[in-house]
């Protein structure tokens, strides 16, 4: 079973958009783990914009 390419993409420009990361970075990282990296800039981002 492979991981859906248009997901990995998301991921990665969703990564590196916040972080500026470069992608083979992004893409070296194991999959839960950039997953959590996902997770942790939507906690910090959804944190920033209820205390606006």
């Amino acid at each position: 079973m492979t991981y859906p390419q248009d997901r990995l993409g998301e991921e990665v420009g969703y990564i590196a958009y916040h972080f500026h990361w470069p992608r083979d970075d992004i893409l070296g990282l194991p999959h839960h783990e950039r997953l959590g990296w996902v997770r942790e800039i939507n906690r910090i981002n959804t944190r920033l914009n209820t205390e606006r």
